[in-house]
């Protein structure tokens, strides 16, 4: 059998000590999992069941430049860890959840918070204002052999060396067995998928030029130039 058309290049993310490559299936992205980042945007925090947005899987970005999206002049980089899963399923128990980790990495959620913001005031969908092109830059992943599972890490986002976003992992609100036991029961995962787990406080525009460094304990650093 053949194709009509040339078949595209498997998103992939690299691995930390090995030359394999992981390759992308889907992003899902929880809303809201910090409570300051929840405040921040005008939602009450406590704890309600976790929802979730999607980026397209050839979101993923791992270029050292980034070039600023079409159709935005405010540009927001949320910092979040990410985490890549090896299997998936419908209905997981939590007591399953973390063996469908694969490894763990640092992620920017990309978002046009202008046209984000326009949509929302429109009763809108607002997915295209997390789905430009190249919306989810992500780091080196590293295996859950190398690292364990993080449930407890120190969180840090730079623009040009200045703190925007600082917290821990230990703050999500959802943890990271609860997003997936969660998320099973609405779509069946799969093996290459990606969850982004969420921001803390702090975020705010970047513009061409500025230089950023996501930080999660333990992990590689992502870094990116807006060009």
């Amino acid at each position: 059998m053949t194709y009509a058309i040339p078949l595209w290049d498997t998103p992939s993310l690299p691995i930390a000590g090995t030359d394999d490559l992981f390759p992308v299936n889907r992003i899902f992205c929880v809303g809201r999992n910090y409570a300051a980042h929840a405040r921040e945007m005008g939602h009450d925090p406590d704890r309600e069941p976790p929802f979730f947005f999607t980026k397209f899987g050839d979101g993923a970005f791992t270029g050292s430049e980034y070039p600023y999206p079409s159709a935005t002049e405010d540009m927001h980089p949320e910092c979040e860890m990410i985490v890549a899963l090896s299997k998936g399923g419908a209905d997981i128990p939590e007591s399953d959840a973390e063996d469908c980790v694969f490894g763990y990495g640092v992620g920017f959620d990309m978002t046009r918070r202008d046209m984000q913001q326009i949509a929302k005031d429109m009763g809108r969908p607002w997915a295209l204002s997390k789905g430009p092109d190249f919306a989810a830059p992500c780091s080196i992943l590293h295996r859950v052999s190398e690292v364990g599972h993080i449930n407890e890490a120190g969180l840090l986002f730079t623009v040009n060396g200045e703190i925007r976003q600082e917290g821990n992992v230990n703050q999500m609100i959802w943890s990271t067995a609860e997003m997936i036991v969660y998320l099973s029961t609405l779509i069946t995962l799969k093996a290459g998928d990606i969850i982004m787990t969420g921001t803390p406080a702090g975020v705010s525009a970047v513009v061409k030029g500025d230089k950023l460094i996501g930080h999660v304990d333990g992990l590689t650093d992502l870094e990116l130039t807006i060009v």
